[in-house]
């Protein structure tokens, strides 16, 4: 069975964080194994297939492209040499009935234009304020925030001297986006177009600060989309890791992280294999290391997350089929009509909702190209409560779910043809089946209250040697920022590693930089 020098460092996961961390620490030579249970890398990055026509069923939405950028820099690769983007023109469609339509552009003047000619000139101009501070929060958060290992609301104020004090009220964290969202636009669906960037981090906007209005600003800094799919971005991370000397082992599950002598010293497989290893990062959910899923020895690493706290989670439809009535974008969202109690719903009775927001990736389009086909592969997804672990969702329930949405689709113009055989649903269940402990949270902790992105665990743990990484650690959920906790990550560890000495040959030059 043959155990492995102590050397070596596993990552228990191959998303995005997993993948992200396991690149950085290759690229300085450090021995790298990863074991992933699934067959294929990407984690929560998945795609669903039928006949030859895969279907992102995760993630569909690329943004902040520097940190890939800067994560293959790093790593002395150019990012465009192995992942092709295309951006996009039309951020997002949006829809609230057949007459009611507008579209979010790249370019700022063009959507102020659009807000101005849907809902008057002078939302058009609270728009360009709406956009200033916006930038202004996300300049205020991203070196304190988005790049620290660990930041609190006292390092927050204090990275930038008395100035901090001076930005606190800027980044609005005691206001909930709801709210703040009213000084901007009285146009109610306004209101609600932008407060839908709550449900990026899996928040309601009733209860989310308003500090998550920069997610708007990161989607006018560009939105791409990958040539092959979301998945694509997974499977170069995951070659680029091999390519510089990491080992990957699919279809490996680990069933207990190993201590010695109050230190991480390994891992244990299903299989029964022993990896032995000198440090230990988790990209799995906080809530499956407190729970006790990598056994009890390591469970007080990571703090568990309270079902009240979870994050929203989904139900999706995977499909090929045929469209027709509604001219779809790349992205489009088909707003309910009453957004409070759609959230009323699925966080405070822990139902579905009865007339859901429906988001509809069309992956065969880009901006309003016409299709190329007469069918098309299609992501539809709503946002549903976080009881998958203790909810079956049935088949009578699905199909209940399945035609409210679809008529909330109709409602707007668009009509699919469903075939039961190529389509697959995904149910909150489902979700906690393929990322356990979850409940099918997609995204760890909600963003709720404006302590919640300070409850997030950063990369370090009680335990020396063992580092958490992924969504539902700091900075974040999405693609960007999980890959920001897999830098952090191994940063973390390098820096440890050089401070102790453990082993010169991991720690190279004692650390990795953050920039």
């Amino acid at each position: 069975m043959g155990m492995m020098r102590d050397d070596r460092v596993v990552v228990v996961g191959a998303g995005v964080a997993g993948l992200t961390a396991a690149l950085a620490l290759a690229a300085r030579g450090v021995s790298v194994t990863v074991v992933e249970r699934a067959s294929a890398p990407g984690g929560k990055m998945r795609q669903i297939g039928f006949g030859g026509a895969p279907i992102d069923s995760g993630p569909t939405v690329f943004t902040m492209r520097w940190v890939f950028d800067e994560l293959f820099a790093n790593a002395g690769l150019t990012f465009s040499d192995h992942v092709r983007l295309q951006p996009l023109s039309v951020l997002a469609r949006h829809a609230w009935s057949e007459t009611e339509q507008l579209d979010l552009f790249a370019d700022q003047q063009r959507s102020a234009d659009a807000i101005a000619a849907f809902a008057g000139p002078d939302e058009g101009r609270r728009y360009h304020a709406f956009c200033r501070d916006t930038r202004r929060i996300y300049d205020i958060l991203e070196k304190p925030f988005l790049r620290s290992s660990q930041p609190s609301m006292l390092s927050l104020i204090a990275a930038n001297g008395f100035q901090g004090l001076i930005d606190l009220p800027h980044i609005k964290p005691f206001s909930t986006m709801w709210n703040a969202l009213g000084q901007y636009f009285h146009d109610p669906r306004l209101r609600q177009m932008f407060g839908r960037y709550a449900t990026y981090c899996g928040s309601s906007p009733f209860s989310a600060p308003a500090t998550l209005m920069l997610v708007a600003h990161v989607e006018r800094e560009g939105v791409w989309t990958i040539d092959g799919g979301m998945h694509a971005l997974a499977k170069a991370l995951a070659n680029c890791a091999t390519r510089l000397g990491a080992t990957i082992r699919y279809g490996e599950d680990v069933s207990e992280i190993l201590t010695a002598r109050g230190r991480v010293s390994g891992v244990a497989l299903a299989s029964g294999e022993r990896i032995t290893a000198g440090a230990v990062i988790v990209n799995a959910d906080v809530s499956a290391v407190a729970t006790g899923l990598f056994g009890a020895s390591v469970a007080s690493a990571a703090p568990a997350v309270p079902h009240r706290a979870r994050s929203l989670s989904a139900m999706t439809w995977s499909m090929v089929a045929k469209t027709a009535g509604f001219p779809l974008s790349r992205h489009t969202v088909f707003f309910s009509r009453n957004y409070r109690a759609e959230f009323d719903d699925i966080l405070d009775r822990g139902m579905m909702p009865q007339e859901p927001t429906v988001y509809v990736c069309a992956q065969d389009r880009a901006d309003d190209d016409p299709l190329a086909t007469d069918e098309e592969r299609l992501l539809v997804l709503i946002n549903a409560p976080p009881t998958g672990d203790r909810h079956a969702f049935d088949a009578t329930e699905v199909d209940q779910c399945a035609q409210r949405t679809f008529d909330a689709l109709a409602r707007c113009g668009l009509q699919i043809q469903r075939q039961p055989e190529r389509t697959q649903v995904t149910t909150p269940a489902d979700f906690n089946r393929l990322f356990p402990a979850t409940g099918g949270a997609l995204y760890g902790r909600s963003s709720h209250g404006w302590t919640a992105s300070f409850q997030r665990p950063g990369s370090r743990t009680k335990i020396p040697g063992m580092y958490l990484a992924g969504g539902s650690t700091h900075p974040g959920p999405g693609v960007p920022m999980a890959a920001l906790a897999g830098r952090a990550a191994a940063a973390s560890l390098l820096t440890d590693l050089g401070s102790t000495g453990v082993s010169r040959k991991m720690a190279m030059h004692g650390g990795m930089s953050m920039r």
